[in-house]
C-alpha cells in the first residue's frame, strides 16, 4: 500500500481575504483530521512569501482513504468555503509514494537517499 500526497496552490482573487478564509477553514481541517480514517496530514495554510496564496498539504494512508475523503462532507465544506472566498487559480496534484525514509541519518546529517 502506498501513501498519497495531495498538494495544491490556491491563488485568491483578493489577498486581503486570505487570513479570514484560513480561519474559517480551520474547523473543517480539524474535523477532517479527527473524523476521517486514513488522514495523516490535512493543512491549508497561508504562504509566507505570496500574500494571495494558500498552500495545501494532505497525506493519506492510501488511495482508498483519499477516495472516501473526496465524497465526505468535510471535502465539500472545504471546497464551498474556499470557493466563496474567491479563487483566481488553482494548481493541484496527487502523488503516490513508493518509499519513505528519514531525512536525517543516525549521525544527524541530512541526506536524500532512501537506503
Amino acid at each position: 500500500m502506498s501513501l498519497i500526497v495531495v498538494e495544491a496552490a490556491i491563488r485568491l482573487t483578493d489577498a486581503s481575504k486570505r487570513h479570514d478564509l484560513i480561519t474559517q477553514t480551520a474547523p473543517i481541517q480539524q474535523a477532517t483530521r479527527d473524523e476521517e480514517p486514513g488522514c495523516l496530514v490535512y493543512c491549508f495554510a497561508e504562504d509566507p512569501c505570496e500574500e494571495d496564496l494558500i498552500q495545501v498539504y494532505e497525506l493519506w494512508e492510501s488511495e482508498e482513504t483519499l477516495e472516501v475523503h473526496l465524497d465526505h462532507p468535510n471535502y465539500w465544506n472545504m471546497r464551498n468555503t474556499l470557493g466563496a472566498g474567491g479563487i483566481a487559480d488553482v494548481v493541484h496534484r496527487k502523488h503516490r509514494i513508493d518509499a519513505t525514509a528519514a531525512v536525517y541519518n543516525a549521525e544527524g546529517k541530512a541526506n536524500a537517499s532512501f537506503d
